[in-house]
């Protein structure tokens, strides 16, 4: 009966992995999709298309789905018109939360949105309400193992970013919004190097520390505002220490 109850766990780790996963890439090739209908089919031409492709090889995304959610974005009888909506508010112990979504209703998604914070004991704000207390800024990853950092610094400082960090098994380079796929461009050149990622964040400006049941109660509506299909990205200002971290079994 053990060994049945041990491979039932195993099972069930595996279905919720693999939940996971499919959501994940279902938010992907969304991202996709989008970037082609605004763009162009062409990585090359296209930075958005180009960072939603890196972030699919960096989830393991087969080659397959890529360039299926390329041609649907094409697709003149595509009838999905996704229109990007942010959202803003407060979770529970003053946290600012921003949601960055892609929805074809915008009604469902405000109401799902609205539903997770208030069940939270948080609240829905009006649009600028917290985006004050975060700083939008491009970050470009980089492997640490890939790259010398002090060349990496030297190089993107000349080129124009406002910043790196050293994140240990990454390095970052901030730069500016509109400068973000232009540093990128040119960084990989000189660099032979390629990124692992290119994104438009939103950074706290500063950070609210939380103790355990403060993390446990804010980390439960992240977790549920990510699991929505409609959201894509979700940014906050909170800090949680490693102790607590580790002791967090989310």
């Amino acid at each position: 009966m053990a060994g049945h109850s041990q491979f039932k766990n195993i099972m069930h780790r595996k279905g919720a992995q693999d939940k996971k996963r499919a959501k994940i890439f279902t938010k992907i090739i969304r991202e996709i999709e989008v970037s082609v209908k605004q763009g162009s089919p062409d990585p090359v031409s296209n930075p958005r298309l180009r960072s939603a492709i890196a972030e699919a090889r960096e989830n393991n995304m087969p080659k397959d789905n890529i360039e299926r959610a390329i041609k649907k974005g094409q697709g003149s009888t595509n009838t999905d018109n996704y229109e990007e909506i942010r959202y803003e508010g407060y979770a529970p112990f003053g946290v600012s939360v921003i949601v960055e979504a892609l929805t074809d209703n915008r009604n469902r998604t405000a109401s799902e949105v609205r539903s997770l914070f208030t069940k939270s004991g948080g609240s829905l704000g009006e649009s600028g309400s917290v985006q004050f207390l975060f700083d939008k800024l491009g970050f470009i990853v980089y492997e640490s193992t890939k790259i010398s950092f002090d060349k990496l610094f030297e190089v993107a400082i000349e080129l124009g970013a406002e910043d790196v960090q050293d994140n240990v098994d990454e390095y970052s380079v901030l730069t500016t919004p509109d400068n973000l796929h232009a540093i990128g461009g040119e960084l990989n050149v000189k660099l032979n190097a390629e990124y692992k990622s290119a994104k438009i964040d939103w950074q706290p400006k500063a950070t609210i520390e939380l103790d355990y049941e403060q993390a446990l109660s804010v980390l439960k509506l992240i977790n549920s505002l990510e699991d929505l299909d409609d959201v894509q990205r979700v940014f906050t200002n909170f800090e949680i220490s490693e102790e607590i971290l580790e002791k967090i079994n989310l």
